[in-house]
C-alpha cells in the first residue's frame, strides 16, 4: 500500500522555489564578483529554474483536482503540459546564452575577484544538488513527472555550475579569457539538449505510451496469481498519465460460470493490482470461453 508522506507534492514545489530564489541570488553575486559571462549563463539557468518550479506548482495543484464530469479519468495529465514549457523555457534560456557568449568571445574582458565569485557559486550549486536529490526520489516515489522533471531539470543545473567552476580555473591559469565564452556556449548547448529530452518525455506521455516494461509484466503476473477460477486474460493494455496508470484487459471465464463468481474474480484481482501500486485505474472486460485466444496471459 502506498506509505503515508508527511510533506506534500505541493509543499514541495513551494520550497523549490524558495531554493531557486536563494540559488539565483548567490549566483548573480557570483556574477557582479567576478563580472564572468559563464557565471552570468549559470545564473540564467537558475532564473528558468524559478519559473519552472512556479509552472510545477501550478500543475501540481491543478492534477490534484478530482475527477469531473468534464474530466472524468482526472486532471493528471497537466503534469506533461507543464514540463513541455519547462523544455521551452530552458531553450529560450539557451538561446539567451549563446547571445551573450557571442557577445563576449568579439570582446573578452578579465574577470574581477574570481576567488570569491567562485566560492559562492560553489555554495550554490550544494544546495542546489541537495534539493535536486530530494526532489528526484520524491518525484519518483510519487509518480509525479512534472516533480522528477524540476528535479532534474536542477541536477543538470548543478552539472553546469561544476563545468563552469572547473573553466574558469583554467582561465585563471592559462590567462585565455576567451575560454569563458567557449564555457558559456557549451552551458547553452548542454540545457538545449536537456530541453529536448524534457520534451521528448512528456509527449511520450501525452500520446498515452505504455507502463514501462518491468511494470507491464508485473501487472501480468499479478493478473495470473489472482485469477484462480478463469482460463485468461488477453490484450493487456496500459497507459499512464501523470500518477495514474490505466489497466484494461480481457478476463476470459468458463461459459457456465455465474456473473457472480466472475465479479468475484474480478474484485480479487483488482484489489491485488492496487495493493501493488499507487493509483490504478483498471477496466476488465469478461468473456466467455469461447473467445480465448490462447495468448496473453495464462491463469495458473
Amino acid at each position: 500500500m502506498a506509505e503515508r508522506r508527511s510533506v506534500s507534492t505541493g509543499t514541495l514545489a513551494v520550497i523549490s522555489i524558495g531554493v531557486g530564489l536563494a540559488v539565483l541570488a548567490m549566483k548573480l553575486v557570483a556574477w557582479q564578483l567576478t563580472g564572468s559571462v559563464a557565471l552570468f549563463s549559470d545564473a540564467l539557468e537558475s532564473l528558468v529554474n524559478i519559473a519552472t518550479a512556479v509552472i510545477t506548482l501550478a500543475a501540481i495543484r491543478y492534477s490534484a483536482r478530482p475527477a469531473d464530469d468534464s474530466h472524468p479519468f482526472g486532471h493528471h495529465k497537466v503534469e506533461y503540459f507543464s514540463v513541455v514549457i519547462e523544455g521551452v523555457l530552458i531553450v529560450l534560456a539557451a538561446l539567451a546564452i549563446f547571445s551573450a557568449a557571442w557577445a563576449s568571445f568579439n570582446n573578452p574582458q578579465p574577470l574581477d575577484d574570481p576567488a570569491a565569485g567562485l566560492a559562492v557559486n560553489i555554495a550554490a550549486s550544494v544546495v542546489n544538488g541537495v534539493w535536486a536529490f530530494v526532489l528526484i526520489r520524491q518525484g519518483r516515489a510519487r509518480r509525479s513527472p512534472a516533480l522528477a522533471a524540476d528535479g532534474m531539470h536542477l541536477f543538470t543545473d548543478v552539472l553546469t555550475s561544476v563545468g563552469v567552476v572547473a573553466g574558469l580555473v583554467l582561465v585563471l591559469l592559462t590567462g585565455w579569457l576567451f575560454l569563458d565564452s567557449l564555457l558559456a556556449a557549451g552551458i547553452a548547448l548542454h540545457i538545449l539538449w536537456q530541453g529536448w529530452r524534457l520534451i521528448r518525455q512528456s509527449v511520450g506521455g501525452l500520446m498515452d505510451e505504455a507502463a514501462p516494461p518491468a511494470m507491464v509484466d508485473r501487472i501480468r503476473q499479478l493478473i495470473s496469481d489472482n485469477a484462480d477460477g478463469a482460463i485468461e486474460a488477453h490484450d493487456v493494455r496500459t497507459r499512464q498519465a501523470g500518477r495514474l496508470t490505466f489497466i484494461e484487459f480481457h478476463l476470459v471465464v468458463p461459459g457456465d460460470m455465474s456473473v457472480s463468481d466472475a465479479h468475484d474474480i474480478c474484485d480479487r484481482i483488482e484489489e491485488a493490482l492496487r495493493d501493488d501500486m499507487d493509483d490504478a485505474h483498471i477496466a476488465i472486460h469478461v468473456e466467455p470461453e469461447g473467445k480465448a485466444k490462447h495468448t496473453g496471459v495464462v491463469v495458473v
